[in-house]
């Protein structure tokens, strides 16, 4: 009986010292902060242009691999069994290359995207942070993500506080 009286008074204990500690809720969509970071236009332009760059290197392989098929199939009534083994080889391993190529070409353009997005998402956490930390905020939930589905008047949109930390109008 004592154990279950102390178990008791443990739990309004340790509830009335949850009930009032005051939590502070605050929500931002990120999606939208991230577009409208400073240098991220800037960020999206060397990411198109390496982006584009990448595609015209593809874009003249594929075409070179398309010509020696076609001088192939149009002249290999013409070749002798040698030539047609060799010209044969070569395809396929120009087709290879394109395969290899186009493999490593997204792993490099992913690598790059992180490499220049991501001092603009470290400023935008960065800056979250101080506004959350300034305010005294005790989660900042991220509405872009779709994990909240609700939010009351009470939770602080934190999108104008970081704007004005970030100097953006």
């Amino acid at each position: 009986m004592k154990k279950i009286l102390g178990i008791i008074l443990v739990v309004f204990c340790v509830s009335g010292v949850f009930a009032q500690k005051n939590y502070k809720f605050a929500h931002i969509n990120s999606v939208e902060l991230l577009s409208i970071m400073p240098g991220r236009d800037t960020a999206k332009v060397q990411f198109d242009n390496y982006r584009n760059m990448l595609q015209k290197e593809m874009e003249t392989m594929q075409l070179e691999y398309q010509n020696k098929v076609q001088v192939y199939l149009e002249k290999q009534e013409t070749y002798s069994d040698l030539v047609k083994k060799t010209k044969e080889t070569e395809i396929q391993e120009m087709q290879q290359r394109i395969q290899g190529f186009q493999q490593t070409a997204q792993q490099d353009l992913r690598q790059k995207e992180a490499e220049i997005f991501q001092p603009i998402m470290d400023a935008a956490q960065k800056a979250i942070e101080k506004v959350a930390k300034a305010n005294s905020f005790t989660y900042v939930f991220d509405v872009s993500a779709g994990g909240v589905i609700y939010f009351s008047e009470t939770s602080t949109d934190l999108l104008p506080l970081v704007k004005k930390e970030l100097g953006i109008e």
